[in-house]
């Protein structure tokens, strides 16, 4: 993590819109992302969920999506309730090489700093976290 962003690149072998579809869709969303239920890549859409590491590290996530550019780009917010700090998850799909391969750029964006004496909150958290989302949408994608 650099600063206030932590940026995960991959390549994905598979075509830019199988991988929107992916991220998007709620068909495919329910196998390989399935808190992530009632997503819609609209803006303005709003999701509530618990999730953490273990039993005894779960917090309830507040999400709103705030950009949507069909196979290129999806934005959309993080954050934890009761909890200060605020922070953009940034999806970008570009062509990597070929049209049958997809390059993926993730990147968690803080802009208010989250609690610091909480390590769940703290970079190597969120490496941990997004490293296991970049990963699993390429071995779903890859695999489906």
């Amino acid at each position: 993590m650099t600063g206030n962003e932590l940026v995960i690149e991959r390549i994905i072998n598979a075509p830019i819109e199988r991988v929107w579809r992916a991220l998007t869709s709620q068909e495919d969303l329910k196998q390989w992302l399935p808190f992530f239920s009632g997503f819609k890549p609209e803006v303005g859409t709003k999701l509530k969920f618990k999730l953490g590491k273990d039993p005894d590290h779960q917090y309830v996530h507040l999400c709103e999506v705030k950009e949507v550019e069909e196979n290129s780009r999806l934005v959309y917010s993080w954050r934890y309730e009761g909890y200060p700090g605020y922070s953009n998850v940034i999806f970008e799909l570009s062509p990597a090489g070929n049209s049958a391969t997809t390059k993926l750029k993730l990147t968690h964006e803080i802009t208010a700093p989250f609690p610091a004496d909480n390590p769940d909150f703290s970079g190597e958290g969120f490496k941990e976290g997004w490293t296991y989302t970049a990963d699993g949408l390429k071995e779903f994608v890859e695999s489906n």
